[in-house]
């Protein structure tokens, strides 16, 4: 895993370091963002390999950072370990089962051991991801049939809205001859 980009973001200077001492010397080149504003810089111009996120963090939260990855194809295929000494706050964001949802969770303050169970997991989730469906290009011959059904459907919902029209026209009709 040499040359690998692991980008830990937690506003205690304890975690990044904590973490940068717990993974092995050498194979791993470690950048730090001590709040979620800072994060979201380093995803964008490092793209590493793996994100360790807190949840809790100043400026912009975990959640947000969270979203703004899951949102952009490409970054949401980096594999997360989403981090946190209050785990249930997480689930109020997101439901167990977390794999689900394609990161591996660890909770504050933890062992060597299960920081690298945790790296494996995320590794081997985001392996499992499908592409968000925007990204996945339809084929020409399903995209071609999407259009179709798509026609199909307004020209349904104009002869709808045509007939509500003439109903329309009819009441207000019978509205005036009463009026008279």
């Amino acid at each position: 895993m040499a040359g690998q980009k692991i980008l830990v973001i937690d506003d205690s200077k304890v975690i990044r370091v904590r973490v940068r001492e717990m993974l092995p010397q050498g194979n791993f080149e470690v950048l730090e963002a001590k709040d979620g504003e800072e994060g979201l810089k380093l995803i964008r111009q490092a793209r590493p390999n793996l994100i360790m996120l807190d949840f809790l963090l100043p400026k912009v939260s975990g959640w947000e950072v969270y979203q703004k990855v899951q949102a952009h194809a490409e970054l949401s295929k980096i594999p997360l370990v989403i981090m946190s000494g209050r785990e249930e706050e997480v689930m109020e964001k997101i439901p167990k089962p977390f794999e689900k949802h394609f990161f591996a969770f660890i909770a504050k303050p933890f062992e060597k051991k299960q920081l690298t169970e945790a790296i494996k997991s995320a590794m081997v989730l985001a392996k499992r991801k499908p592409l968000p469906e925007a990204a996945a290009a339809p084929s020409s011959e399903a995209g071609t049939a999407d259009i179709q059904a798509m026609t199909l459907k307004m020209a349904k919902m104009q002869a709808e809205i045509d007939a509500l029209k003439k109903q329309m026209s009819q009441v207000i009709a019978i509205i005036k001859q009463k009026l008279k």
